[in-house]
Order: structure tokens, then C-alpha cells, then sequence
């Protein structure tokens, strides 16, 4: 069985994040989406699951983090291209989103990211084919 990733993050309004996301092009597994959680498939075998923040916190006794005002996590996500980049990235600024910096050239790496509705910072990049292997 192949392991499978499940990244948590707390959200505010459930329907608002749900409709940012779909937005982007991503789509929700009903089977595991009720009114406190949705579940998002970003690839094969990963998932974010959007947690209302008073479900959210109950799966820990910390102090949930306000996105907005500190960083709790940055999710990295692979593109298949500079183009899908630039493209999630104007969806998201379109839907709401912020764009807290300008797009990263390193010539076989090019990144830029987003913040979501709650704060919550999307890193995506494109590497050129072969570049991890050439060193």
C-alpha cells in the first residue's frame, strides 16, 4: 500500500475555502467533506483536508496559529510547468488570495506561491526535467 499524505489546516469558512480552491481546479472527495471538514485532493495520494477551526482544534491542545499573523506551515506543491505556475498563482489572486512576492528564476527551478483565504502559504514550483539528476 502506498503511503498517502494528509495535510491539516485550519480554515474560517468552510464553503468560502471550499470555493477558493475549487477556483484553482482542485476537487473534493465527498465521501470525506461534511460541514466541519472537506477533503481536497491536490495528487495521487495527497490531501488537504480544510478543517473548520473549532474541529481543527480538536485534535490538539495547542492554540490554533492565525495564519495571517505567523507562519505554521508552507505547503510546496510540483507544477508541471512554469505556465501552471503562473497560472494557479494569477486563480488565486483572482479568487481572493494574496501574493506576498514576486516569482523565483533559478534557471532549472522556478517558483512563486500564494497565500490563501486564511493565510495559509502555497509555495509551487516547477523543476526542468533532469535537473535533480544532474546535480
Amino acid at each position: 500500500m502506498h503511503k498517502q499524505i494528509f495535510v491539516n489546516l485550519p480554515v474560517k469558512n468552510l464553503e468560502r475555502s471550499k470555493a477558493f480552491f475549487a477556483s484553482l481546479g482542485f476537487t473534493f472527495n465527498p465521501q470525506f467533506t461534511n460541514e466541519s471538514a472537506a477533503c481536497m485532493l491536490v495528487g495521487e495520494n495527497i490531501y488537504a483536508m480544510l478543517l473548520v477551526e473549532t474541529f481543527f482544534q480538536s485534535f490538539t491542545k495547542k492554540p490554533v496559529a492565525n495564519a495571517h499573523e505567523s507562519t505554521e506551515v508552507l505547503v510546496g506543491l510540483s507544477c508541471e510547468s512554469r505556465a501552471e505556475v503562473d497560472e494557479l498563482v494569477a486563480k488565486a489572486f483572482e479568487a481572493g488570495g494574496n501574493v506576498p512576492r514576486e516569482p523565483q528564476d533559478h534557471g532549472f527551478m522556478y517558483g512563486h506561491g500564494f497565500e490563501d483565504l486564511d493565510g495559509h502559504v502555497w509555495e509551487l514550483i516547477y523543476m526542468e526535467p533532469g535537473a535533480v539528476e544532474q546535480g
